[in-house]
């Protein structure tokens, strides 16, 4: 995620031993009321559900041809119990549930705060594969309260589901450690298009209204979920070694977007000269009318404002810088997701380093000079957001405000100092390894620390700790005449 300028607001031993302590609750709570659950994410405490491991999901909406009306939906979840269960907890909120089923069997269920809580008529044994099917309304419209899922676009609708919004559009293990793959269906009537992440599979159509049916080849973070409705347009191109890119536009500004959407294969070309070759099945942008404040890397689909490309105010430079933010997200935080939310200056930090790159290379605006920018307003940023990695607690009612400049910019800066500290060349060999290694994966703060010291040889635990943990940010390595200044009452370094 970026928010643009005019934004109105802002498994390993650790997860393992995070894990273990929720299956705990859960088996406890057995006998008890029902009680939302989480998976032990520090930054959204009941966030995810333990338990289980989704492996796929299969999302059904149907459009009223009402971007204000709810869509009718079914959410069937295949996944794996690990461990044994007689409840089952699913994060959704606004939308009625109409029934539930468990492998066939109608199930009772009951809502816990931001979950539905399943109760099979048979405990699951641990181990064993279960089949969750959840007839429901998806409603459009979010509470004043919430932030993201649908996203009403002026001729119908778009997702925006981080960083805890996916289950405001369908039941789900709403945490990016738990990756799945994806088929998702949508029927709208006649003069409506609609595109979902992945590749289509198939186009129905049935007296006055059509089906599309989309299905990812890679497995996604329910965040990264992407469904758009609209009078939309989608332009076909080819980028590196065939690759499908297909852009979804509003009809009435195709020819206006064009220019913008041809630079995108030469983008990904860059992106794989710079840390290898592009992760999935296909790419492309999602231009929607509607006025987000942001620009979301949703996976092979990335959302952004259409105004972004039209706004005569943007500097040509900057609109591209940001398309390239986007892309890089598809290695940093699709392709390798975040273990936990704690984790996101890897995703952010990782994007705009490239966004900072692609402009220095293709702008000559210096990433030196953007860099010492950040460094004087880096111990401001730690002082209202928290250190890189280890991020201050969203704001009530506004989850998206954990994208604080701290991960972004700030973030950067680490890849700037660690670059510094051990040389351009094993920095390089360190983005390959990473983007190779953990592919379709999900990763921690402590895998990349670990990589890191294995492709320079040495010990980086101190540089580190200081970087990611540290109050004050530390020297930057090469450039002791840089200066961070204090925050607003504090006394100068």
């Amino acid at each position: 995620m970026l928010l643009t300028p005019h934004a109105r607001s802002p498994r390993r031993l650790k997860a393992a031993a995070l894990l273990a302590s929720a299956v705990s609750v859960c088996l406890v709570a057995a006998s008890a009321p029902a009680a939302p659950l989480g998976v032990g994410d520090r930054l959204f405490p009941h966030l995810g559900n333990p338990g289980y491991d989704v492996a796929s999901y299969d999302l059904s909406f149907t459009y009223p041809g009402s971007n204000s009306k709810p869509l009718q939906a079914v959410t069937t979840i295949d996944a794996w119990t690990t461990t044994e269960l007689d409840r089952i907890n699913l994060d959704f909120a606004h939308g009625k549930v109409e029934s539930v089923e468990v492998d066939g069997e109608p199930a009772a269920f009951t809502g816990a705060g931001e979950d539905l809580v399943v109760t099979p008529e048979e405990p699951l044994p641990d181990g064993s594969w279960m089949r969750i099917t959840v007839k429901h309304t998806s409603d459009p419209v979010s509470g004043e309260d919430r932030e993201g899922g649908w996203v009403r676009t002026t001729d119908g609708l778009a997702m925006a589901n981080q960083a805890d919004a996916a289950h405001l559009v369908f039941p789900c293990n709403d945490h990016p450690s738990d990756k799945a793959m994806f088929t998702i269906r949508v029927t709208a009537p006649n003069g409506y298009t609609a595109v979902a992440n992945g590749l289509p599979t198939g186009v129905d159509r049935v007296a006055g209204e059509t089906t599309w049916t989309y299905r990812t080849q890679h497995p996604m973070a329910t965040e990264l979920a992407q469904v758009s409705i609209g009078r939309s347009t989608v332009l076909h191109r080819t980028g590196p070694h065939g690759l499908p890119i297909r852009d979804v536009v509003p009809t009435k500004h195709r020819e206006a977007l064009e220019p913008w959407l041809e630079k995108t294969p030469d983008q990904i070309s860059w992106m794989e000269g710079k840390v290898g070759r592009y992760p999935f099945e296909t790419y492309g942008l999602l231009m929607a009318d509607a006025d987000t404040g942001f620009e979301l890397e949703t996976q092979t689909l990335s959302l952004f404002e259409r105004d972004l490309f039209t706004e005569p105010a943007y500097p040509k430079w900057y609109v591209e810088s940001i398309m390239v933010h986007e892309l890089a997200h598809q290695w940093f935080g699709d392709s390798v997701s975040p273990r936990n939310w704690s984790d996101l200056w890897l995703n952010e930090g990782h994007a705009t380093w490239y966004e900072a790159l692609y402009a220095e290379e293709k702008a000559d605006k210096p990433m030196e000079t953007r860099m010492k920018a950040a460094y004087g307003a880096s111990d401001r940023w730690r002082a209202a957001g928290g250190p890189p990695a280890a991020p201050k607690a969203p704001n009530p009612g506004q989850k998206i405000s954990i994208f604080r400049p701290n991960v972004y910019d700030g973030a950067a800066l680490i890849l700037y100092a660690l670059r510094e500290e051990i040389g351009r060349p094993s920095f390089e060999d360190l983005e390959r390894a990473w983007v190779s290694r953990h592919e379709d994966g999900v990763a921690t703060t402590a895998d990349f620390v670990a990589l890191a010291q294995e492709i320079s040889g040495r010990d980086l635990g101190g540089f580190f700790q200081d970087w990611l943990y540290g109050e004050k940010t530390p020297p930057m390595p090469g450039h002791p005449d840089w200066k961070s200044a204090a925050p607003s009452g504090a006394a100068a370094k």
